[in-house]
């Protein structure tokens, strides 16, 4: 069991079997970051996670959940915690990790080489270094509405269901045209241009960094002056879009195809789980690609006194 902060132990199953040694450090509370939950803590209060040490593992989403219990925790003199996994070298290394980036508001590279510093043999799977990124990214924070985490889940998901079968609801962002579906202030929304049917929000909407344009695709030997528009850099002609739920008939078991409009048929663009390369050249996995000249943008109007009707 290793000392990471005043009150914060860092330790494996081990440790957390040894009630006694536990109680000698004063240790109250214990965070269990591993495949089994462990017996004999009946004189402590206990968290546990399910989580195997596999870089496809989702501990990115449990991590706001396990930092709150431990500053639950240390909010109070008097109360300690053990956070472990089986050998305390890569799960509850992650989650102490994860941990000292807000709390202490270190990067992730400071955080992971303290923690090093601390306890020579630790050694995060790459699934949990490329989560405890993403989450610095998010500003420590797991934003499930961000396009960071929309891009992450959906590459989970991959992993999770290779033959893209009974894909969870949740993946689905609901169809605007549905009752339940609330207009958010400021949202645009986007309709078929050909026959007007609702298709998705500017919530919907994962944007990526700008590739490097024209110049990026070599193999069509383009001359110096097809590489820049009369605008500048070519940019994105499409939007690239977490999956609606009028996609989830097309989309299940089938790795790639045609993006119809659910009501007139007409060709809105396509998919591809593996991913397209964007007119800007930049690689987009998973890619559900709608061309913009095949939508208009409905801006929000507000009257003061109007309800809303349906769309």
């Amino acid at each position: 069991m290793i000392f990471v902060l005043p009150r914060l132990f860092l330790g494996s199953a081990a440790d957390a079997a040894d009630p006694g040694c536990l109680q000698e450090a004063g240790v109250t509370h214990v965070l269990t970051v591993d495949a089994e939950k462990p017996q004999n803590l009946e004189a402590f209060k206990t968290k546990f996670v399910h989580a195997l040490d596999d870089a496809s593992t989702d501990l990115l989403s449990c991590l706001d959940e396990c930092v709150a219990f431990v500053n639950e925790v240390l909010a109070t003199d008097t109360t300690a915690i053990l956070i472990h996994c089986h050998s305390g070298v890569s799960r509850s290394v992650a989650v102490v990790t994860a941990y000292l980036m807000k709390s202490l508001q270190l990067t992730f590279p400071d955080a992971y080489a303290r923690l090093q510093a601390t306890k020579s043999d630790v050694s995060m799977n790459e699934g949990f270094v490329n989560q405890l990124k993403l989450y610095e990214a998010m500003g420590c924070n797991v934003d499930v509405t961000s396009s960071l985490y929309k891009h992450y889940r959906l590459q989970m998901v991959m992993e999770k269901y290779p033959e893209l079968q009974n894909l969870p609801r949740e993946v689905f962002a609901v169809d605007p045209t549905s009752t339940c579906q609330t207009s958010l202030s400021g949202e645009i929304l986007y309709r078929c241009r050909k026959c007007r049917r609702a298709l998705f929000r500017s919530s919907s909407i994962l944007n990526h960094t700008y590739g490097s344009g024209p110049l990026a695709f070599t193999h069509k030997r383009l001359s110096s002056g097809e590489m820049l528009g009369a605008e500048g850099p070519v940019k994105c002609t499409s939007y690239f879009i977490e999956p609606v739920r009028w996609m989830e008939p097309t989309l299940l078991g089938v790795l790639d195809g045609q993006l119809l409009c659910p009501k007139c048929s007409w060709k809105l663009g396509s998919f591809n789980w593996y991913g397209v390369r964007c007119s800007c050249a930049r690689w987009v996995t998973p890619a559900f690609q709608i061309h913009k000249n095949r939508v208009d943008e409905i801006l929000p109007v507000y009257i003061p006194g109007l309800q809303k009707g349906k769309i």
